[in-house]
């Protein structure tokens, strides 16, 4: 089926910020085929491409010239290790699940959970495709994306052919991929293929996940035989909620910004100045520190700059209170960063991507 190219179509719908912008040409591709036949397009015609999926980690500051594909590919898959090859040990209980790069990350959660395939649970309820996962190396209460993927595969809009990537060559880092660097704008990650478990081993040993769930049974007088992934998927829910705003209430991209990781000497000279600077150990001997409380220190948490603010629960959460533009919003942004610059000399980095900027 051949893609149906449209003009000048207002991408509101298609960012979780809802920021006004105008696709020059767009299109939404559900087949291997339609994703060729408008890159070809694209190409014949020379117009820029640009990539959209749930939108759910993007900033739309203006008007995207050329052609926006969003994809919107379908479809999951499964095969058990063990028919594969009588494996023993822990490959015992896996299961490798292939997913299209369309399908929403939250629902295919559920999906594996309902099918008794475990793993993903601490990562319930983040927004966006599979297909994004990769990119930013999704990650929450003490579980990341590149801890459960065996492989993806993507176009390489050079070649046009498919690549396989293993869990490696993705490059995987904090929130972050090769597909940031090197493969950005190179690679069009169409399905990813992750391994699960038929074996529930519930992980809280994130501190704020593991509270919740001590909690939750000394409420319900359980004991920790009770606590299940589906227990841990419904706590992190109800976590999430308690913390960030539901994007089709009040618009947001989730986290605006990374937590930033100090080495070791700007570490101790911050600690020495702020005592109580909460800080998380690193393998390399410095720290990951919550960008939330740089920017609450700074007295950002809730403020309001016309359309746009921070969040008043989660400081790390900008948000559209209405009709905001995106100039609006990066305007906030580089306020928040210049604050946290000035007062800690840290240098916040910003997660969404960008599009639209001159």
């Amino acid at each position: 089926m051949t893609p149906v190219i449209q003009q000048n179509v207002s991408l509101r719908a298609f960012n979780t910020l809802a920021l006004p912008s105008t696709a020059e040409y767009f299109c939404s591709v559900s087949e291997h085929s339609q994703l060729l036949q408008a890159l070809e397009l694209a190409r014949t015609s020379a117009l820029v491409v640009t990539i959209i999926g749930g939108g759910s980690n993007i900033v739309l500051a203006g008007d995207i010239p050329g052609l926006v594909i969003q994809i919107d590919l379908r479809g999951v898959s499964h095969r058990y290790v063990t028919a594969a090859g009588n494996a023993t040990g822990d490959l015992a209980n896996a299961v490798d699940v292939t997913f299209a790069a369309g399908e929403n990350w939250h629902q295919q959660v559920l999906f594996c959970l309902d099918q008794g395939w475990y793993g993903l649970e601490n990562l319930s309820l983040i927004p966006g495709t599979m297909g994004a996962a990769p990119i930013q190396n999704i990650g929450a209460y003490g579980v990341e994306l590149a801890d459960r993927l065996i492989s993806l595969q993507a176009l390489d809009r050079q070649s046009g052919e498919l690549v396989c990537f293993d869990r490696q060559s993705c490059e995987f880092g904090y929130r972050d991929s090769l597909f940031k660097h090197a493969g950005y704008d190179r690679y069009i990650i169409v399905d990813v293929t992750l391994r699960l478990s038929t074996k529930p081993e519930p992980n809280i040993s994130y501190p704020a996940l593991s509270a919740a769930v001590e909690a939750f049974c000394r409420r319900e007088g359980l004991t920790s035989e009770a606590i299940t992934p589906r227990l841990v998927s419904n706590l992190v829910c109800e976590i999430r909620r308690q913390k960030l705003p539901d994007p089709a209430l009040l618009p947001n991209a989730g986290s605006f910004f990374k937590n930033p990781l100090l080495k070791q000497p700007q570490l101790n000279a911050l600690l020495a100045q702020f005592e109580d600077m909460p800080n998380y150990p690193q393998p390399d001997g410095g720290a990951k520190i919550p960008a939330a409380w740089l920017i609450e220190q700074c007295g950002l948490k809730g403020a309001e700059r016309g359309e746009v603010g921070v969040h008043d629960r989660q400081a790390l959460v900008l948000i559209n209170r209405g009709q905001a533009s995106g100039a609006e919003l990066l305007a906030l942004a580089g306020e928040v960063r210049q604050s946290v610059e000035q007062r800690f000399a840290i240098s916040l980095e910003i997660e969404p991507r960008i599009y639209g900027v001159n």
